[in-house]
């Protein structure tokens, strides 16, 4: 079963690192993704910019509306996302837990549905 990962955070709330710690927290990532890929669960994972290089599209009866940034205020943005092939959500439970943004936001889990 493949499962997505959404990372979310309050990007005016994000802890100010130092060289050391920010050093620390790359080295956790890259654990992070090492072995995700070893235990061939990675399917793919990725970052986003900030939500002031968004750009929101809706139609509505007809006519496209273009809003920059999200429609609504929110408290917490995505910021990135993992999808795993794991064998159930204990497991990518497992996974979330090592995921360093947890420590600072939140991971959503949702069954992912794939078509192709």
């Amino acid at each position: 079963m493949k499962y997505m990962l959404l990372l979310y955070a309050s990007e005016s709330e994000m802890p100010k690192y130092s060289p050391e710690e920010l050093q620390a927290l790359q080295q956790e990532w890259m654990a992070l993704l090492k072995d995700t890929a070893d235990a061939r669960v990675l399917v793919a994972s990725g970052g986003l910019s900030p939500i002031a290089n968004a750009t929101t599209v809706r139609v509505r009866e007809g006519k496209t509306l273009i809003t920059d940034g999200p429609f609504a205020e929110t408290h917490e943005q995505l910021g990135g996302y993992f999808i795993l092939d794991c064998k159930d959500l204990d497991e990518a439970i497992g996974w979330a837990v090592r995921i360093p943004h947890a420590a600072t936001g939140s991971v959503e889990i949702r069954p992912w549905w794939n078509n192709s």
